[in-house]
C-alpha cells in the first residue's frame, strides 16, 4: 500500500512550527548562549527556516495547481506570506507585527489549496496527464 502525504497539512505544520519557533523559542531557550549555541536572532537559521517553509509550501501548492485545480491564487497568497516572513527577518524590530499576518497568510494559502483540490470536480485542463 502506497503512503500518501497530505502536502497541505505538511505545509501548515511547517508554518505553525515556524511561528512557534519565532514566538516561543526565545522564551524557552534563552540560556543557550551560555553553552555556546546561538540560534536566537541567528540570521542564517532564520533564512534557512523561511527557505524550508518556502520549499515545502511551493511544492505542495504546485502539486495542487498542476494536478487538480489549476488556480494560481494559493501560490500568490503564499508568496505574499513568504515575503512577510522575509520582511520579519530583515526588519527584526517589527517581527511580532509581521509574524502573525505572515503565518495566517501562509496557512490561508494552504487551506485554499486544500479546498480547491477537494472541490475541483475533475475540471482538468488540457495539460493534465491523468
Amino acid at each position: 500500500m502506497a503512503l500518501k502525504i497530505n502536502l497541505d497539512a505538511l505545509g501548515i505544520a511547517t508554518s505553525v512550527a515556524c511561528a512557534i519557533h519565532c514566538a516561543l523559542l526565545p522564551l524557552f531557550l534563552s540560556s543557550l548562549p551560555l553553552f555556546g549555541v546561538n540560534i536566537i536572532d541567528n540570521l542564517y537559521f532564520e533564512y534557512f527556516m523561511v527557505f524550508l517553509a518556502f520549499l515545502v509550501g511551493i511544492y505542495a501548492l504546485y502539486h495542487g495547481r498542476k494536478k487538480h485545480h489549476h488556480r494560481s491564487l494559493p501560490m500568490v497568497i503564499f508568496t505574499f506570506g513568504i515575503l512577510l516572513l522575509l520582511a520579519k527577518v530583515i526588519w527584526h524590530q517589527w517581527q511580532l507585527w509581521l509574524l502573525f499576518p505572515a503565518v495566517a497568510t501562509i496557512v490561508t494559502a494552504h487551506y485554499l489549496n486544500f479546498r480547491f483540490c477537494r472541490v475541483h470536480n475533475h475540471g482538468h485542463a488540457e495539460d493534465c496527464n491523468h
